[in-house]
């Protein structure tokens, strides 16, 4: 575990100076406060020593936490994107320019982070961005005494439907594992894919064909009514081939099917769509409600994916949930961070009336345990909605000793040729 805190001092003044918008002294019935310090944890994902490069089973999750002169905190996360040195760096810029600022003016210190960045901003800025922003949230709510659920509009349902993706060196083994999640866990639906490992070295027709069997060995193992989401991971690069994809998976109605091509071209998704039955799913490339735009409006998908750790935060993940309903369609968000980022999309949910199901991994290794005061509650495949204050979590820092850091890097596919694959 690294942990890095800023302070405002000596030569920092000038840039906190600079923000020419001045709160008033006070919010309502509530005293004024500012920001004072913001820390970062940067934790290991897997216990064991810091060390070693290169490809490894864990990630790294990358906390905020804000200070503030009224004695409260906030803590968000922000997305591990593999440069997580990269992320904790911005931050801290960040840092420089919001102590000072009082904390609960959310929507003024996104705009003044995003526009003073000048140009657009990619997954580390962005990740910083929406980690931010996160901690923003659960100092406006403990402020206020109030989840944050109830400062986004209120709650709109009971409870969080969830799901969990499964793994499977063969068809067989796939299906096994979904049958053993639904009855571990209650789940009544699962993500996976439909790639046997090594399928990058495969010929075409045959990458096509065993995704249609492994799909069908899911369905008959689970039966009729349970839901199978399917996900390509964005490894086609032609429209043509995940349309025949789509084909051979068809008759085992998928909830949906997942990044099937590369998330740079929408006018490609829509081709797609056009050809397909199946709900198509994509979004967590993408940042922003200004990259989601055209994706929605030109409709090239059924369920749109952001990830409230990289595109900008809880707020920005309503306005494009916002722009969503307006087309007919619902958010199931991208969730493959700690416990922290789950709670965060647990009070997204809770106030969002087109969210569908959330992406979630049960804490039954160590970090996630470990890394919150008291992990989610879930209970037959849905998350309780918490009623505390903020997010209703703490980070449980002394754990964060036995997580250290490690350097890592997503796994590269290579084709039979030598060349690089998409993956």
């Amino acid at each position: 575990m690294q942990r890095r805190s800023f302070l405002r001092h000596g030569g920092l003044a000038a840039a906190t100076a600079a923000v020419p918008f001045q709160a008033p002294a006070q919010i309502g019935n509530q005293p004024s406060m500012k920001i004072t310090e913001i820390k970062t944890f940067l934790v290991g994902s897997t216990r064991g020593e810091q060390g070693g490069t290169g490809n490894i089973s864990g990630r790294n999750w990358v906390y905020v936490k804000i200070l503030t002169d009224q004695g409260i905190h906030g803590i968000g996360e922000a997305y591990s994107c593999g440069p997580d040195e990269a992320t904790v760096k911005v931050i801290e810029d960040y840092a420089r320019w919001l102590v000072g600022q009082d904390p609960r003016n959310i929507q003024h210190l996104w705009d003044y982070m995003y526009n003073t960045t000048r140009f657009p901003g990619g997954s580390v800025v962005n990740s910083a961005i929406s980690g931010i922003e996160h901690a923003l949230w659960d100092i406006a709510g403990k402020a206020a005494g109030l989840p944050v659920w109830a400062l986004l509009g209120g709650r709109v349902r009971d409870k969080v439907r969830l799901y969990q993706s499964i793994g499977g060196s063969s068809p067989q083994e796939a299906a096994e594992n979904a049958v053993e999640l639904r009855e571990r866990f209650g789940f009544n639906a699962c993500k996976m894919s439909p790639h046997n490992p090594g399928d990058n070295q495969m010929p075409y027709n045959e990458v096509t064909r065993t995704a249609g069997e492994r799909v069908g060995a899911v369905r008959d193992a689970v039966g009729p009514d349970h839901d199978i989401a399917v996900d390509i991971h964005a490894r086609y690069f032609e429209v043509q081939r995940a349309i025949r994809v789509a084909k051979q998976i068809e008759p085992y109605y998928p909830f949906w099917l997942e990044e099937p091509i590369r998330p740079e071209n929408p006018d490609a998704m829509k081709k797609l769509a056009d050809h397909v039955s199946i709900p198509l799913a994509s979004g967590e490339c993408n940042y922003t409600k200004f990259e989601f735009r055209d994706l929605i409006n030109i409709q090239a998908l059924d369920v749109v994916q952001p990830d409230v750790c990289v595109c900008g935060g809880i707020m920005e993940m309503k306005k494009i949930a916002a722009m969503a309903e307006a087309q007919y369609m619902m958010v199931a968000p991208h969730n493959p961070m700690s416990p922290l980022a789950t709670m965060v999309n647990i009070h997204f949910a809770a106030s969002t009336p087109n969210f569908l199901i959330l992406e979630y991994r049960a804490p039954v290794d160590d970090a996630r345990r470990d890394v919150l005061d008291s992990p989610p509650q879930v209970n037959d495949g849905y998350a309780d909605i918490p009623n505390q204050s903020g997010w209703g979590v703490e980070l449980n820092e002394e754990a964060f000793q036995y997580y250290p850091p490690r350097p890592w890097k997503r796994t590269t596919g290579f084709r039979a040729d030598g060349s690089v694959a998409f993956i």
